[in-house]
């Protein structure tokens, strides 16, 4: 069975009878994790492998976890920084700020990869223009080089310990002012001003092996009538021909009210199928998750099951080996060291 293009959540520590129902749907072909799901090192692992024994190939496993306020594992887990201090750092001293950024991209993606999960939602290449709360210190910097550069020591890291990394929230969250959440975020700049600023670490990120791209959930409305995530000419014209990606396409959260623009359940994840997503999310609502499953008509894709295939994390390891490793030690105690001024909620 080959991997389908709907990404779902679960709701415990462990599967029940519902979710393995659930997960051997044929157009499933990934889980998302959230804190709920997390008590330890040990019992999320357990859960991973229940998870990836239940499809062949596996279904691949993701979380949000890049650090600061978005965590979802924490305890036994290092703490990561919110990166915009390494933002801070750099306009001060870029040599020490890169060599941190990579080894918080490594620390943070070896951590999983020892549990199991294939990939986190990580890096975030919005900007901080000083609007967003939603966004504010998850972006590495407000200067687009600046924030291209932590990205791509960041995404070395990453890739050093075996996980693809996935840029987000194209073509920029920065500028829009309302959280996609709660509301439909506008952005009202110019297709050039976006291009100059936002896009940059993206266009500077794709040809290092950028693996997958989030859209955002926001109406650029000089450019288009639809939240990017919904947008042809964002995925398909400016991402896939302008930028030349050739990687994963994740939609954004349907279940969150920038998406609802799109329609019902069924028509969201249509729509952000149709206009480039290779897979869509939808997250804390199970009765719209078998909405689109059951209301989803759509033939495979091999072009985007290859993509999703490349996605499956490398380079595995024991919790155990990665604690008795040297390198495990010394760059946590790097990258903890800067973490006490941060506020982790």
């Amino acid at each position: 069975m080959s991997l389908g293009p709907v990404m779902v959540d679960v709701q415990g520590l462990s599967l029940d009878d519902e979710e393995r129902e659930l997960l051997r749907h044929p157009l499933v072909g990934a889980v998302i994790l959230f804190s709920r799901n997390y008590q330890s090192p040990e019992q999320v692992k357990a859960l991973i492998e229940e998870i990836h024994a239940l499809r062949h190939p596996r279904l691949l496993v993701a979380v949000d976890h890049e650090g600061g306020r978005v965590q979802r594992f924490r305890s036994g887990f290092a703490v990561l920084p919110a990166v915009r201090l390494l933002g801070d750092i750099y306009d001060h001293d870029k040599k020490r700020a890169r060599h941190l950024a990579e080894e918080a991209g490594w620390v943070m993606a070896r951590e999983l990869r020892a549990v199991g999960v294939d990939f986190s939602f990580a890096p975030v290449l919005d900007l901080d223009l000083g609007r967003s709360g939603v966004i504010g210190n998850r972006a590495f910097h407000t200067q687009p080089a600046a924030a291209a550069d932590l990205a791509g020591t960041y995404m070395m890291g990453m890739h050093r310990a075996g996980m693809a990394a996935t840029g987000k929230h194209f073509p920029g969250h920065g500028y829009a002012e309302a959280d996609s959440h709660l509301a439909i975020p506008e952005d009202d700049r110019t297709l050039e001003d976006i291009l100059q600023q936002d896009v940059l670490p993206y266009e500077r990120l794709i040809p290092n092996g950028l693996a997958a791209i989030m859209p955002a959930h926001v109406i650029y409305s000089r450019v288009d009538d639809k939240p990017a995530g919904f947008s042809p000419f964002w995925l398909k014209e400016i991402l896939r021909k302008r930028l030349g990606f050739q990687g994963v396409i994740f939609s954004d959260d349907l279940n969150m009210e920038g998406a609802s623009v799109a329609g019902d359940y069924v028509a969201r994840a249509d729509a952000a199928l149709a206009a480039g997503c290779d897979m869509v999310l939808i997250c804390n609502n199970r009765p719209a998750a078998w909405q689109i499953l059951r209301g989803l008509h759509r033939e495979p894709d091999p072009v985007s099951q290859a993509r999703l295939a490349r996605m499956h994390g490398l380079h595995p390891v024991t919790w155990q080996e990665l604690h008795n490793s040297p390198e495990w030690q010394q760059a946590v105690a790097a990258i903890e060291q800067l973490v006490p001024s941060q506020t982790l909620v």
